[in-house]
């Protein structure tokens, strides 16, 4: 190992050690992301949409602020490979030219495959989770009184499973317990507005 090091140029050497540096923080990132140490490294884009879209379009939105090639994961993958590439091809005696054409094509390569593979993670996650707007025009029971100015429960179908949600009614109508309901619409991720079945 000791000859192999010495034999190669300056510039070889510090790709070869930049390309060490980055696959470290590589696997560190995904070990500890695969363990829940390392939490969200790529924060969720918050969008703030203030007119009415219908569902397709709310899906297609989403999908677009999931996926996000300036990820920290797909950038540490670019840069890994970038480096591990031009040491490789030029420890083999390629052209400059060449080996950097070849290692900056795998390494968009390797930040396009980790944004991909970082987008379906978060969609396989977000699969199953129960989402208000499927019972939006739906009719629900009382499970909690909802008062005038405060919240209250409803039973209903969420994503085709029976679920307890917070509920607010319209205007300031008392709502009892027991009492059928309209679902409006959607406050929150985890309210609803409701008013009494007429």
């Amino acid at each position: 190992m000791g000859d192999w090091w010495s034999t190669l140029d300056g510039i070889n050497k510090v790709f070869y050690t930049m390309a060490t540096f980055f696959s470290a923080i590589f696997l560190w990132q995904f070990l500890s992301s695969l363990i829940g140490l390392g939490g969200d490294a790529d924060a969720d884009m918050d969008l703030d949409i203030d007119v009415d879209v219908d569902a397709m379009d709310m899906d297609g939105l989403e999908a677009v602020a999931s996926f996000r090639m300036l990820s920290l994961r797909a950038i540490l993958a670019f840069c890994t490979l970038f480096c591990w590439a031009t040491a490789m091809y030029r420890d083999g005696g390629m052209l400059w030219s060449k080996s950097l054409l070849l290692a900056t094509l795998w390494g968009l390569a390797g930040w396009v495959l980790v944004a991909v593979l970082v987008w379906l993670i978060r969609k396989l996650a977000e699969t199953g989770n129960p989402r208000l707007a499927t019972c939006v025009g739906a009719e629900a029971t009382v499970y909690l009184d909802v008062p005038a100015e405060g919240f209250g429960e409803v039973r209903t179908l969420v994503s085709g499973v029976v679920s307890r949600i917070k509920a607010r009614s319209v205007g300031e109508t008392v709502i009892p317990s027991g009492q059928r309901v309209t679902i409006i619409r959607t406050l929150d991720p985890t309210t609803v507005e409701v008013q009494p079945v007429e």
